[in-house]
């Protein structure tokens, strides 16, 4: 009896962004906290209601399982503290989870004189803080009226709860106010406000929101696993989630939305992870010392115009970048970047030794050019350094290039594409993975193939999703094998991933491609099961046999198309 309790779960820590104070957030929420405890029996379940920066703090304190937070904290948590959605809210009868949290721009109804929201210029303004999702939302309305909120209006923030600012401008503290979408009318039909005590400025549709509201919609509250929850209780958790039913409340959870309406609000505002980004390595070094360089003998000044030119190509290659990035539309489903992501976690170490090896060359050069500048040495001598910072600055390059492009999220068509191009990709970016591992993997790519009609990102992350599994299977074995082939079967492409690996276990047959089944101890059980989906979307097929010597393949087979190659 005196270890029994050494053997209970751990509790499940929720934390709750509480805009309205704790026990308002539990009552919000109570009927998932309710549905959880009942669906993962056993395990305790504890609230953590607070603040953003609270919450944020709990975080990097691991300190916390899951958290229930507004879209715009998401962001943030998902880029410095590598968060992940498992489920976005929805209401029944509500609005679509892509269209569900705006803000409202109120002001006292006894000022006729505020009609627009131009109007709202030089006034103060109450809000509960500049970080708030809420006040960025209305941020970028206000910016597209010509009103900049940092020069044309007075600010006044309150600080939680929200009511607050509703408080703030019945006192004549402000006269305005920015609160989260559908405040208003749950205080007036709490009896805290009257109704005809404010109105709403700049109204734009709300849809099945039912509220009225001054800015865009945008994705609802997500359900947040952070990076150090265990993969089998995050799947749990999210399986319970989607199989909960609308309570009293209206509530249940939907499949993760994209938030890329979110992201495109933050980098419009150049807010959170789109700030702009303090310099490293070479260009840090350049940055710093761009005062003491200015004063170096015209014996450097050669040198110095070289890297300048160099610092500005690869801002130049950045900013283009940037373009690209917003100008991608998120289509397909969640499912399919969630895998993209987790493929990518796998093989982050290796790529990251990869990528720090041009760049400990790049600073070897640099101090190395430093030196011999303060000894005097002619600037001709410099020439094979900066040549060789350029190649490293080159490769560094390429291989974040691969890895952007294979988690960023983006419009999916099925183009004709060169499969040799994109089965080549895949293993490059595929290989640094192999090597850390021990494993160099063969491969049989022709040069020149037919054309296949494909999403090349999708042909990709199938490839290298097969590719993973194949090491995951070799991992034990004393000599590993893995082989990537590629051949004409009369009219389809046979792409097969082949390995020496222990096999498949007869009742693992029968479900490799369920969803949630995986033989891994940290798998999510997503990978095949969305193979095959990309397999058959592309009027192709996805099989797992096991040959006579031994080894286990996977065959992925595209139809070709009446088209010559590209190159």
């Amino acid at each position: 009896f005196c270890d029994a309790s050494a053997d209970a779960p751990a509790p499940l820590r929720i934390g709750v962004l509480a805009y309205r104070g704790t026990e308002e957030a539990e009552r919000t929420w109570q009927s998932t906290f309710d549905h959880l405890a009942r669906a993962l029996p056993g395990r305790r379940v504890e609230i953590v209601g607070g603040t953003a920066a609270f919450l944020t703090a709990a975080v990097a304190a691991n300190r916390l399982d899951f958290l229930i937070t507004n879209p715009g904290h998401y962001l943030e948590l998902k880029v410095n503290y590598s968060a992940s959605a498992l489920a976005t809210e929805q209401e029944l009868d509500g609005p679509t989870p892509a269209q569900a949290v705006g803000a409202a721009i109120f002001v006292p109804n006894g000022h006729p004189e505020i009609q627009t929201l131009a109007d709202l210029r030089n006034l103060r303004i109450a809000a509960v803080a500049s970080d708030a999702f809420g006040y960025r939302a209305a941020t970028r309305e206000l910016l597209e009226r010509g009103v900049d909120p940092a020069r044309d209006i007075t600010p006044v923030f309150v600080g939680f709860p929200v009511d607050g600012v509703a408080r703030a401008v019945q006192a004549g503290r402000a006269d305005g106010g920015v609160i989260r979408s559908c405040a208003l009318e749950k205080m007036i039909a709490e009896g805290a406000i009257d109704r005809d005590a404010f109105r709403v400025v700049g109204r734009r549709p709300s849809g099945a929101l039912n509220c009225q509201v001054s800015t865009r919609l945008y994705p609802g509250w997500p359900f947040v696993k952070v990076a150090q929850t265990p993969a089998p209780l995050a799947r749990e958790v999210a399986q319970a989630l989607f199989a909960m039913q609308p309570g009293t409340d209206d509530k249940a959870w939907a499949q993760p939305d994209d938030y890329a309406t979110v992201q495109d609000l933050y980098r419009t505002l150049k807010v959170g992870p789109y700030a702009p980004f303090t310099r490293l390595g070479l260009a840090d070094f350049i940055f710093e010392n761009r005062y003491w360089a200015a004063l170096i003998a015209m014996a450097a000044a050669w040198w110095l115009t070289h890297v300048a030119r160099v610092s500005y190509l690869v801002r130049k290659r950045t900013r283009e970048l940037q373009l690209a990035h917003e100008a991608a539309r998120l289509k397909g489903e969640e499912m399919e970047h969630t895998v993209r992501l987790s493929l990518m976690g796998e093989m982050a170490s290796s790529l990251a030794h990869e990528i720090n090896q041009p760049l400990a060359a790049i600073l070897t050069y640099a101090r190395g050019c430093e030196r011999r500048i303060e000894g005097g040495a002619d600037p001709d001598s410099l020439r094979d350094a900066v040549q060789r910072i350029a190649v490293q600055a080159e490769r560094a390059g390429d291989i974040v290039r691969r890895m952007k492009d294979f988690v960023r999220k983006r419009p999916a068509p099925q183009v004709p594409i060169d499969p040799a191009a994109a089965l080549h990709d895949a293993l490059a970016l595929f290989e640094p993975t192999a090597t850390a591992a021990g494993v160099i993997v063969e491969s049989e790519i022709p040069d020149t193939l037919p054309v296949v009609r494909a999403d090349r990102l999708q042909l990709e992350e199938v490839v290298i999703n097969l590719l993973q599994n194949a090491l995951d299977a070799v991992a034990a074995q004393e000599e590993r094998q893995i082989v990537l082939r590629v051949r004409l079967d009369h009219d389809r492409l046979d792409i097969c991933v082949a390995d020496n690996g222990p096999g498949l276990a007869p009742e693992a047959r029968e479900r490799l491609f369920d969803p949630f089944f995986t033989t891994k101890k940290n798998g999510i059980g997503l990978g095949l099961s969305l193979s095959r989906t990309i397999a058959e979307a592309h009027g192709g097929r996805l099989l797992a046999e096991t040959d006579a010597a031994g080894m286990t393949s996977f065959r992925f087979y595209l139809p070709l198309i009446e088209e010559p190659a590209r190159a």
